[in-house]
């Protein structure tokens, strides 16, 4: 009778062991998301330099159209996301932001375990100037690029979100590295290959990246 209550103990404390470690793996321990450009297709990027609609400006300015397929992923197995401000998207080209798109609103849950696909079309205004300026130093850099055929562009992901059973929130700061062909509108011509984003490096003075 001893035996069969100890045997009965063992696979107690077995299977209340086995429970507390899959609760620890779930709850205790935070992933980050997975942020990745599925695709991207660019069928105009140029400088515009001397027009009308240019006229009073001092320096070149972009002209572009630029989309992209862009998934948000939550790898936690039981931790829900809250947006504590809004997801954002922003273009950069040598440095220097030319377009921003939203994600996602301040308040908006991620599931466990659940990606979002986000299809982003960004562009000037048609028979238009895009702004900003670049100036002499981005025109330079494009001008070196251009000859290349291929195009260096940086879409960065901003927001700050909550976590279930979390009382600490976290910014995120995600830099997805693009080189991009230009290819006519309406071609399949380019084939573009899956680019993950890089998530900035915890600052833990701060604590501000989780």
């Amino acid at each position: 009778m001893e035996d069969k209550c100890c045997i009965a103990s063992t696979i107690a404390i077995v299977l209340a062991a086995g429970t507390a470690a899959v609760l620890i793996a779930a709850y205790g321990v935070l992933i980050h998301v997975h942020i990745a450009v599925e695709d991207a297709s660019l069928t105009r990027f140029a400088l515009v330099e001397s027009s009308p609609a240019a006229a009073m400006m001092s320096s070149p300015a972009l002209a572009y159209n630029l989309s992209l397929t862009l998934t948000v992923r939550n790898p936690n197995w039981a931790i829900t996301i809250r947006n504590k401000k809004n997801l954002e998207a922003a273009f950069t080209f040598d440095g220097q932001a030319f377009d921003r798109a939203l994600l996602a609103g301040k308040g908006e849950k991620q599931r466990p375990r659940k990606t979002r696909v986000y299809h982003l079309a960004v562009g000037s205004p048609a028979g238009g100037v895009a702004v900003p300026a670049f100036g002499n130093a981005g025109a330079v850099v494009f001008r070196e690029q251009n000859a290349t055929g291929f195009f260096d562009v940086e879409v960065k992901v901003t927001g700050k979100f909550g976590y279930t059973g979390r009382v600490h929130k976290c910014d995120l700061d995600a830099t997805c590295p693009l080189k991009l062909q230009l290819a006519p509108p309406g071609t399949n011509a380019v084939v573009f290959q899956k680019v993950k984003c890089k998530l900035a490096k915890p600052d833990k003075s701060k604590k501000k990246y989780c």
